[in-house]
């Protein structure tokens, strides 16, 4: 079996691993379709993550089919299913709560623990959710990632009357767009990246600036997906008097402006990955919609084989989603 493997930062290759192990009660063997490769995982590669533990096999973004189940698990060998890639204990305060994405157990697969990138991996059950025929592999791929956005705008209350400005043309802040697009939002866009402008503005009616070009506008919720200083503090500043920003980029740190948030009664979320599994089940209801169009998201699809090319795409910061292809056919 082919998978792939981090040694230490930037010293990735592809190999034969040895045999699965065997699969317990509650678990799945699954046969990888597609993985994405997130932000994050880049991050891990790069070795910019304190939490990520090294050896590591990377991938948490994961589409595949069921070949191999335990004695417990109720889906039926074959069925196609999307990974919650975060694990979560049950017993903690705020497991208890419902608030699994803040579980103080939490392990991430591909961060701190073996992730999919894999012809086949090991998962529990409890971690899988079955993909309707309705919605293809290329917008299966999609459905991790749209939760943490599911889960943000959660937090906000938009309609055909709110503005909403997104800080960002990644994969999140592109996904962000979309979404408050097809909730009827009025949507401007910003990334440094020209082609990542000429990217989201194929989404729809969005306009797409460079963060100088916003002159003299406020918005009623200021989405921040780029995760860096400049960003946090220009979006602070744009939100109107009585709205709310949604953080979701990971900045460090950044200057705040606590007089201005106090005096103009503004709103400041943190974000943090979804609640499974109601925040994935939302995405397929959106997936399943023809009119949610996220097409020119994905803008790459790459043979495994071809991982060092894959990761140079998606580490370029030029495109769209970069998804690694696992299936027969693609093995060197």
């Amino acid at each position: 079996m082919l998978e792939l493997h981090l040694k230490k930062p930037r010293e990735l290759e592809l190999r034969e691993s040895g045999g699965q192990p065997f699969i317990k009660d509650d678990e799945v063997k699954i046969k990888s379709i597609y993985g994405g490769i997130c932000g994050s995982d880049l991050s891990v590669f790069k070795g910019k993550l304190n939490h990520a533990t090294y050896p590591v096999r990377p991938g948490h973004e994961l589409l595949g089919t069921i070949i191999e189940k335990g004695e417990d698990v109720t889906y039926d060998i074959g069925t196609r299913v999307v990974i919650a890639p975060n694990t979560f204990c049950g017993e903690c305060e705020y497991c208890l709560q419902g608030k699994l994405n803040i579980c103080l157990n939490k392990q991430s697969i591909g961060i701190n623990a073996d992730g999919g990138f894999a012809e086949e991996f090991v998962i529990s059950s409890k971690y899988i959710l079955q993909v309707p025929d309705t919605v293809t592999d290329k917008k299966a791929i999609l459905i991790e990632p749209l939760s943490v956005i599911v889960h943000a705008l959660k937090k906000a209350q938009l309609n055909r009357t709110s503005s909403v400005a997104i800080m960002g043309c990644g994969t999140e802040g592109m996904l962000a767009a979309a979404l408050a697009n097809h909730l009827g939002a009025n949507v401007t866009v910003t990334d440094i990246n020209p082609l990542k402008l000429d990217l989201v503005r194929k989404l729809g009616d969005i306009k797409a600036l460079r963060p100088e070009e916003i002159s003299g506008e406020t918005f009623d919720v200021v989405i921040e997906a780029a995760g860096v200083k400049e960003t946090f503090e220009q979006g602070v500043q744009l939100i109107k008097p009585g709205g709310a920003m949604i953080l979701i980029g990971m900045a460090r740190e950044a200057n705040f402006p606590v007089s201005h948030v106090v005096r103009s009664e503004v709103t400041i979320y943190g974000s943090i990955i979804y609640n499974f599994p109601f925040d994935f089940s939302e995405s397929l209801e959106y997936l399943s919609n023809s009119e949610f169009y996220i097409d020119p998201i994905v803008s790459k699809i790459v043979p495994l084989a071809d991982y060092q090319q894959a990761y140079e795409m998606a580490l370029s910061g030029n495109y769209g989603k970069v998804v690694l292809d696992f299936k027969e056919g693609n093995r060197t």
